[in-house]
């Protein structure tokens, strides 16, 4: 329990630092420039991941994966590049207030998603869990109005409230899909996929809609530091999302992602002097309690979403068990407990 906490917290420092350089480039250097800075990832996922798919042998070579399935990465490239580009779009218009907030709508979004098509069965106390957390979010919220940290123009707020919900939908797509891939398939088909299709779209888009931006750049060591940093952070974003989707599941991940704008506030309050408020303490640990309850019990797949049972098997075979009147016929059950290493698998016969 405590282990998936963890890891979810090394994602949200890793986001901090995507933020917080992002924040330096953007406003002490006013480099502007959301899709070069995916671009640059995209770039390194490709120089990785697809170019380890390409030296593979048999099916798992990258042309007979995208002889397979080219047409299913390319869309899902495309919608993991423009959520990125839509909710950081979004500060241009609305205040960081409303961005924090409507973010969580990628809770419900993946929720959603991961019941109709990953099957995925919650308990109460996911629930419960599920709701702590977003009041956290929602303390958070309060506190930055009492000390007035509503950056952001606010000018046409709805446009930019639109561009944060169509991007955190699309992030529930993106991290649902994910999923799926990792477990089925693999995660370095998926970052491979990730890399070549992203680095593709990102570069064309980049020469439409940024490149008189990135022309403007005042470049030298510091803004190459701070790029390096981002990339580096992003990248090892990327590369350790999965890992940590395939040990507990996408709706976890998101729950642990909402710590990312606390560890941004503490840092700064030493690094632009933001004013402290004890309500940011007390969403902190509402967001840990919450992230607590929903990793104290395991979730569970149910291919027949009419039977809400789950059987455990902590050994990891798959056990056959007799068939009788009480049991349905046909009906596999796994447990996606984070306790364990692997899914345990009970088939009923």
């Amino acid at each position: 329990m405590m282990i998936s906490v963890a890891l979810g917290q090394v994602l949200s420092l890793l986001i901090c630092g995507i933020g917080l350089t992002s924040k330096y480039l953007s406003d002490d250097f006013h480099a502007n420039t959301p899709v070069f800075q995916s671009f640059l990832n995209y770039i390194l996922l490709f120089l990785v991941y697809t170019t380890t798919l390409a030296v593979r042998q048999g099916e798992e070579n990258l042309l007979a994966i995208l002889r397979r399935r080219w047409w299913k990465y390319m869309i899902l490239g495309i919608i993991d590049l423009e959520a990125n580009y839509l909710v950081v779009k979004a500060y241009q218009y609305t205040t960081l207030t409303s961005v924090q907030l409507l973010d969580c709508f990628v809770i419900p979004v993946v929720i959603l998603l991961s019941w109709f098509f990953l099957l995925i069965r919650y308990k109460a106390v996911h629930f419960v869990g599920i709701v702590v957390c977003i009041l956290g979010m929602g303390c958070m919220a309060g506190a930055d109005v009492l000390v007035g940290r509503q950056q952001g123009a606010g000018e046409n707020k709805l446009i930019g409230d639109l561009l944060v919900l169509g991007g955190a939908t699309l992030y529930g797509i993106s991290n649902v899909w994910e999923e799926y891939i990792i477990r089925t398939l693999s995660r370095v088909e998926f970052l491979g996929m990730i890399g070549l299709f992203g680095a593709f779209f990102s570069g064309i888009q980049l020469a439409i809609m940024e490149h008189k931006e990135l022309l403007k750049v005042p470049w030298d060591w510091q803004i190459g530091l701070l790029y390096v940093g981002f990339s580096a952070c992003m990248f090892g974003l990327y590369s350790f999302m999965p890992v940590v989707i395939k040990k507990t599941s996408a709706t976890s991940v998101n729950l642990n992602l909402l710590t990312a704008d606390l560890y941004s506030l503490f840092c700064g309050l030493f690094l632009f002097h933001y004013k402290f408020s004890g309500l940011y303490l007390l969403s902190f640990f509402t967001i840990l309690v919450g992230l607590v309850l929903y990793s104290s019990t395991s979730t569970y797949i149910a291919q027949d979403p009419r039977v809400y049972k789950q059987f455990r098997n902590p050994s990891g075979t798959v056990v056959d068990l007799p068939a009788s009147g009480q049991v349905e016929p046909s009906v596999t059950y796994t447990s996606l407990g984070q306790e364990m290493e692997e899914e345990p698998h009970v088939r009923v016969a």
